[in-house]
């Protein structure tokens, strides 16, 4: 059977690899398998979908570069972060491996991570100019097919949550979330001198204009250099 990605060059899965495993982390999120497959049965991703916590792991473990590349393409992004795997015996965090996975991915700007991520720039953009994440007019079913059948009900009943709600908050968070001057600073600030500014330059480089606009704007009126710290 031929493999996924045979396409891309092995030089390059091998590149996106040893930044995966060079990464300051790795070396403390994994230890080895016993395959006992625990974080496999905490995991409530693996419920519903094709994904195993115990294949990334073992995946990395054995230096599989085809099947890491393959991970970081199609699997990575099913996970739910909630560390449930960390019930690991052997100590293994394969949460955090993938947040590597997730990290490299994001950085080469890989097409499929594009894909994957595509439904949630405007969070990013909601998060940068309110401080909040979504409101319920952003909830449509075909920019996040992954957060389950309540998202169609939503979508499908925005005129019932529009005479349930006040109008002003169908699109902004004014009259249920005020999130201080300051508290926006301090995230544009860590943003960007994180990198994480940049990350978003690898999946909508419109949205990383408009985002670093507006955060230098914010950070030079308060009299915060913009420019990354050391």
């Amino acid at each position: 059977m031929e493999k996924a990605y045979a396409d891309v060059p092995a030089e390059e899965k091998t590149r996106l690899y040893r930044e995966v495993v060079q990464d300051a982390r790795f070396d403390t999120y994994l230890y080895g398998c016993y395959e006992c497959g625990i974080c496999v049965a905490a995991c409530p991703s693996a419920r519903f979908y094709d994904f195993s916590p115990r294949k990334i792991a073992q995946a990395l473990a054995r230096e599989d570069v085809d099947l890491v590349y393959e991970q970081m393409n199609d699997d990575v992004w099913n996970c739910s972060q909630c560390f449930s795997c960390l019930r690991c015996p052997r100590g293994n965090n394969p949460g955090g491996l993938i947040t590597i996975m997730r990290e490299v991915a994001v950085n080469n700007g890989l097409r499929t991570t594009k894909e994957a991520l595509a439904g949630y720039t405007r969070i990013i953009y909601k998060i940068m100019t309110t401080g909040t994440q979504v409101s319920p007019d952003m909830l449509q079913e075909d920019a996040f097919p992954d957060w389950g059948p309540q998202v169609k009900d939503v979508a499908d009943h925005l005129a019932v949550w529009r005479r349930a709600l006040p109008p002003e908050t169908m699109h902004t968070t004014a009259l249920s979330w005020d999130v201080e001057e300051r508290t926006m600073r301090e995230l544009y600030a860590i943003w960007k001198w994180t990198g994480t500014l940049d990350m978003i330059a690898q999946l909508d480089e419109g949205l990383h204009d408009i985002m670093e606009e507006i955060m230098d704007d914010a950070l030079e009126d308060s009299g915060i250099d913009a420019a990354v710290s050391d």
